[in-house]
């Protein structure tokens, strides 16, 4: 019937006095907005919380709806096993969300909760709750790998079945900022980090929910951010809706940023439906890029929509490059859709009679042939990015030494099974990690007598 508000609240663990012995006193703004919370809630007395963690079973294309009629966790993986809670279940919720969630097409549901009991992420929240009420059902939902699109429209899903149930409700969003905001944080200091939080608690205190949908992939992955997807799905429930905003606390002393903020429902606005103007911002994106697009990327990107149109490949086209059809290499093609891997495959050496052939294949097979994804269908072309790697040729090496990860690949193999990684990857900083991945993909062990081969490439964007 009614979401009567929604929050952000972090969740360190240390925030409980038994774990932080004295420690939580350094973070009283955060522990004064949490109490600020929960009094809040005891006053609107939800029949139920709806909270979204990202410490509860995370899958890279699932969104995991908690199940069965109650949970119990404690603080024991923080030294204080003294310090436990329970909640009991809304399970009637829980089905409605799974089966609409089915019905929009979103990959969301109760299988694969291998581990029932609470995790921090929920229990923090809780403890504060608990201390003024404790008559209510609890929804707790996990985060997934998936867009940060699909992530809103989950919330949506969420939003509509509050908006077809007689109860009243209550929506959490558990996640802390960046984690690399000193040198002695968790992860060490980046200035991405102290750019994140500084742009999302500025997007809490106008309720701009844009701004969450706008961050790279690359740039989260650089601020180390927790919470970022747990705070879109709140935003898609409140799709649609003027809110009140309040930015109760900020703080990050332990080098992770500690955000609490507050939203209340005043009204109706369209023009606040964000993944509709997320799309217009990608569109224009895309068009950008497809109006200044590399001959190699626009032979890619045409080959495969050819082919999941037509469902055969295209004949390589008149008027190309008279390198691509004069010259033979590897060629590697990747797809990516909303920041994200969509699909790879390539080839070391070639396999065709150009490299226009070779493109026309390997972008075919990105497409369909990649068993990490299912294949791409025909209404995500207008979504994906493609990249075109053509390879140098091989030459052998004796040391990891004679690798850089910006500049070269790596090819390992032993005894037929051969694995490769391409230069200059998100993520890839180091030749140990470069080779390390390279081996895993050729399944061979570090153990084994493998030889190395470095190239290079010749990346189209």
């Amino acid at each position: 019937m009614t979401l009567l508000g929604s929050f952000i609240v972090p969740h360190p663990p240390l925030i409980v006095p038994e774990v932080g012995k004295g420690k939580e006193r350094e973070i009283q703004k955060t522990i004064d907005a949490y109490k600020k919370i929960a009094l809040r809630i005891s006053s609107l007395k939800p029949d139920t919380i709806i909270l979204s963690t990202p410490h509860s079973i995370m899958y890279s294309d699932y969104l995991q709806i908690s199940s069965g009629k109650n949970a119990k966790g404690d603080f024991s993986s923080f030294g204080v096993p003294e310090v436990k809670m329970s909640a009991e279940y809304d399970e009637e919720f829980v089905n409605k969300l799974t089966e609409l969630a089915e019905e929009n097409g979103i990959s969301a549901g109760t299988l694969g909760e291998k581990k029932k009991v609470l995790d921090h992420g929920t229990m923090v929240p809780l403890f504060f709750i608990n201390q003024y009420y404790k008559d209510y059902k609890l929804v707790r939902l996990s985060i997934s790998g998936l867009s940060p699109l699909t992530h809103y429209r989950y919330g949506k899903c969420i939003a509509q079945v509050v908006n077809q149930s007689d109860k009243q409700y209550v929506y959490i969003a558990s996640g802390d900022l960046s984690h690399r905001l000193k040198e002695d944080g968790p992860y060490g200091y980046s200035e991405y980090g102290v750019q994140f939080d500084r742009e999302i608690t500025e997007a809490f205190k106008k309720g701009d929910f844009l701004e969450f949908l706008k961050f790279s992939e690359s740039f989260c992955d650089e601020a180390a951010e927790c919470g970022l997807r747990s705070f879109i799905i709140m935003a898609g429930i409140l799709d649609g809706k003027t809110v009140k905003s309040e930015l109760l606390s900020y703080e990050g002393p332990f080098g992770v940023g500690y955000g609490v903020a507050a939203f209340t429902i005043t009204g109706e606005d369209q023009e606040r439906c964000f993944d509709n103007k997320m799309e217009e911002v990608l569109r224009k994106e895309l068009n950008d890029i497809k109006e200044n697009e590399d001959p190699y990327v626009k032979l890619a990107r045409e080959s495969l929509e050819y082919y999941l149109k037509k469902r055969r490949h295209l004949k390589r086209p008149a008027g190309l490059l008279p390198e691509l059809v004069s010259n033979r290499a590897g060629v590697f093609v990747s797809l990516k859709k909303e920041g994200r891997l969509r699909g790879c495959i390539g080839t070391i050496m070639p396999t065709t009679d150009c490299i226009a052939d070779e493109i026309i294949q390997n972008a075919v097979s990105a497409g369909t042939k990649d068993y990490r994804f299912e294949p791409v269908q025909p209404e995500e072309l207008p979504w994906l990015v493609y990249d075109v790697d053509v390879l140098s040729e091989s030459e052998p090496i004796t040391s990891i030494h004679d690798l850089d990860v910006k500049r070269y690949g790596v090819i390992v193999s032993y005894q037929g099974r051969r694995g490769l990684l391409l230069p200059n990857l998100e993520g890839v900083d180091t030749p140990e990690q470069q080779v390390s991945i390279a081996l895993k993909k050729g399944n061979i062990s570090p153990e084994e007598p493998f030889e190395m081969e470095r190239f290079e490439v010749m990346r189209h964007l």
